[in-house]
């Protein structure tokens, strides 16, 4: 299981003071904030994943400044990404996790579970993306236990994927600081915990 810190919003010096810790795998949700981070670490050491939504205009600078996209959440946004990772020539194939909304959430982004189904067979013939897993966004807990089914869903999901097309990778990247440890126990190879880390966030 890998702890992905999310430092949106945290100031530079308290993820140079993770980094310092042994921390290694960090998460963005603005293309432009983590870019700039990643400039001024400038570790070679630490990755950076983006876990917040992308927009098709900062597309590129995402494929150039990250070492994986963890929020794809439509078809057409994973075939923009697999143009661009072409036209930029990456020595390897850019991974993905495709986002899915399982608890159909209006507010919340990524395929829904039956279409993602129908879209997985485009999506993993797309030669310069490696589709590691899926990634979910539950709807916040009043009690980490409540987030449960929502994991459950997903790993049922990836599962069941999986056993149709092995391309699909098992990774499974679901809670956060309110709920990491039941998604461990149902089975998340990356969890996304920031305030757990970095104490309350200061908000934009």
């Amino acid at each position: 299981m890998e702890l992905v810190a999310v430092s949106k919003t945290v100031p530079l010096d308290r993820v140079r003071a993770a980094v310092a810790a042994g921390q290694r795998v960090f998460g963005e949700n603005r293309v432009q904030e983590g870019a700039a981070k990643a400039a001024d670490i400038d570790d070679p050491d630490v990755a950076w994943r983006l876990v917040g939504p992308l927009q098709s205009n900062k597309a590129r600078r995402a494929v150039e400044r990250f070492a994986a996209i963890d929020s794809v959440d439509s078809l057409a946004l994973a075939q923009r990404l697999d143009r661009l990772a072409a036209g930029l020539q990456r020595s390897v194939a850019l991974p993905i996790l495709l986002e899915v909304n399982v608890d159909a959430d209006p507010a919340k982004h990524g395929w829904a579970p039956e279409r993602l189904g129908s879209e997985l067979p485009d999506l993993l013939a797309l030669e310069h993306l490696r589709v590691d897993g899926l990634m979910t966004i539950g709807r916040p807990p009043e009690r980490p236990d409540d987030a449960r089914p929502t994991f459950r869903a997903l790993r049922t999901l990836r599962d069941r994927l999986r056993d149709r097309d092995d391309r699909l990778g098992g990774e499974l990247s679901m809670g956060m600081s309110a709920d990491f440890e039941v998604a461990v126990e149902e089975g998340a190879t990356l969890v996304r915990v920031g305030e757990a880390l970095f104490g309350r966030r200061h908000r934009h």
